[in-house]
């Protein structure tokens, strides 16, 4: 390397040097192994580099001497503490406003709020699972007796009588059977189905379903109207499909039409059938809900009916294929140490 005597005296200074940037001292290491005749294996043995980085501060040294080994990039300028960065963008995310009047804030409004990188914004709302843009909705129970209905179903769902049947039961309501009046568009590459805006209304059934919760079987019944002698009806279809004297629980909800008298008059002649009423605003401890949903997806939400008839035709035909196919459902409590409540306030815990 044909180094002076003061290149050598820096350069083993620099080696020697216990506050110099690492880079540094292992670049001055490379020059005084190469000027040592070193071989390219022991010196990337040595420093633990490979042969592209001799090369590069090889010529760097020999264009520059002493000013090229210094590194063109220095690097970024050292992070602030990201626990206290953390900590102020989720203060800010979860206690204050911006201050144009917007109800939340996006992560471009809140980066530009801190001055910092709205991909700094969405890092740590991404690690703390923090969705500003997502709105949820919920129903508060008012019910006293909430806990006591609420254990009253969950057992029925966990551990069953034995040899009885348990049915989740309850009504859709006023399906309306829409014909659309412009031709549907299909769905093709980059483009997604389409239905014309305008539609023509051919009347409403109501759908009686009962979800067998030990097979996930469903037992369904459409009607032109949603009535308590519609409803005792139904529960005499659902006796008639059980072996007779069996033992039959109803899980089912507080709307009137299932606590009328008729609906009384029914329990007292069949005695082996027991209704148990969810509480208050909690539709969502009723597993037929969650049938109810699949069938709005599946057949109701893009369906095309040219009439009623039409309409039970094809929820009929779905009921049928579903129970072919049909398994209980698992729901999965997330905090099986937290107890479901309702507190002094009303809200659930």
């Amino acid at each position: 390397m044909n180094l002076s005597e003061s290149e050598r005296q820096e350069l083993m200074a620099l080696q020697r040097s216990r506050t110099m940037a690492a880079g540094q001292v292992r670049r001055a290491r490379l020059i005084l192994l190469l000027d040592e005749g070193a071989s390219r294996g022991a010196i990337m043995s040595k420093l633990g580099c490979d042969s592209r980085f001799i090369t590069t501060w090889k010529t760097r040294f020999a264009a520059e001497r002493l000013a090229g080994l210094y590194a063109r990039h220095p690097g970024r300028a050292p992070r602030s503490d990201l626990a206290e960065l953390e900590a102020r963008v989720l203060e800010y995310t979860l206690k204050r406003k911006p201050e144009d009047g917007s109800t939340h804030w996006s992560s471009r409004k809140l980066a530009a709020q801190l001055g910092l990188p709205f991909m700094t914004v969405q890092r740590i709302w991404r690690k703390h699972d923090i969705r500003p843009h997502r709105l949820d909705k919920h129903m508060v129970s008012n019910d006293p007796a909430f806990e006591t209905k609420a254990a009253d179903v969950i057992g029925l769902y966990l551990k069953p009588p034995a040899h009885a049947a348990v049915f989740c039961v309850d009504e859709k309501t006023a399906i309306q059977a829409l014909d659309r009046k412009d031709r549907m568009l299909p769905l093709s590459p980059g483009r997604a189905q389409s239905h014309g805006f305008e539609y023509k209304r051919n009347g409403t059934l109501s759908l009686f379903a009962a979800l067998n919760t030990a097979t996930g079987e469903v037992l369904g019944k459409t009607a032109a109207r949603h009535t308590s002698a519609q409803f005792v009806a139904f529960l005499t279809d659902v006796l008639s499909s059980q072996p007779k004297g069996r033992e039959i629980h109803v899980i089912c909800d507080n709307v009137s039409s299932h606590k009328t008298a008729a609906v009384q008059a029914f329990l007292a002649e069949h005695t082996n059938v027991t209704m148990h009423y969810t509480p208050t605003y909690s539709s969502w401890l009723n597993q037929v809900e969650n049938w109810f949903a699949r069938i709005q997806r599946d057949v109701i939400t893009r369906g095309i009916f040219t009439s009623t008839k039409d309409l039970h035709k094809k929820l009929m035909h779905y009921i049928n294929q579903y129970n072919k196919r049909a398994q209980p459902l698992k729901w999965k409590y997330t905090a099986p140490r937290r107890r479901i409540r309702c507190d002094s306030s009303g809200s659930v815990d």
